[in-house]
């Protein structure tokens, strides 16, 4: 037998295994008067984003801070709430074929998910029943530094029990994966299942 080719896999979280319905969140901002993507990218510039990633605000306080901004959208607060909230809910759901080759993997590596996240991943796994589903989570939230900093990646290296240098990084943003091969990592851009199962495959040879 060949020497493993990693010893720990990292994983992000949306867009590799959480999805969230775009074309109904699309629906709902072209049913309140403004464009696909608003709500996102309002929030996204809001001066709270990084603050609510790294445990310094709240979920709600950050989405409150969009709320003035939606609200000359969409004509007052009460409908950029009503907007938020309803854009927030589409439908979400995990993939399954994606988890499977986690699942597969973790039978022979530690698998941790490291995920820029607000204060609602814990909910959110819960409701995909995701909670069991790594040998540990690392968010941005609790340990106050977010995906592309290096630090985050060190931590989920360490609970992974593995060397910089010996983990599997697989996320959806170039950035990230840039910042984990500058560490020495062995970094995937992901864009579907299939880059996830060719990552793999060295890991899988050993169960032959």
């Amino acid at each position: 037998m060949g020497t493993r080719p990693f010893d720990a896999v990292l994983c992000d979280f949306d867009g590799v295994l959480k999805y969230q319905d775009v074309a109904q969140q699309a629906a709902i901002e072209r049913a309140y008067g403004v464009e696909p993507g608003t709500v996102a990218r309002v929030t996204g510039e809001s001066a709270l984003a990084v603050p609510a990633l790294t445990g310094l605000v709240t979920r709600e306080e950050w989405l409150a801070s969009a709320v003035p901004v939606l609200a000359g959208l969409v004509g007052s607060a009460a409908r950029a709430s009503a907007l938020t909230a309803e854009w927030l809910a589409a439908r979400t759901w995990a993939d399954e074929e994606a988890l499977a080759l986690l699942a597969r993997a973790r039978a022979r590596v530690p698998v941790v998910l490291v995920s820029n996240a607000t204060s609602e991943l814990p909910a959110h796994l819960r409701e995909l029943g995701l909670r069991d589903a790594f040998d540990s989570v690392v968010s941005s939230y609790e340990v106050g530094v977010a995906k592309p900093d290096p630090r985050i990646l060190e931590i989920a290296a360490a609970r992974g029990g593995a060397p910089v240098e010996r983990c599997l990084f697989v996320d959806d943003r170039p950035d990230n994966a840039e910042a984990a091969s500058a560490l020495g990592m062995v970094a995937v851009v992901y864009r579907a299942p299939a880059d996830l199962e060719t990552a793999l495959h060295p890991l899988f040879e050993e169960e032959m």
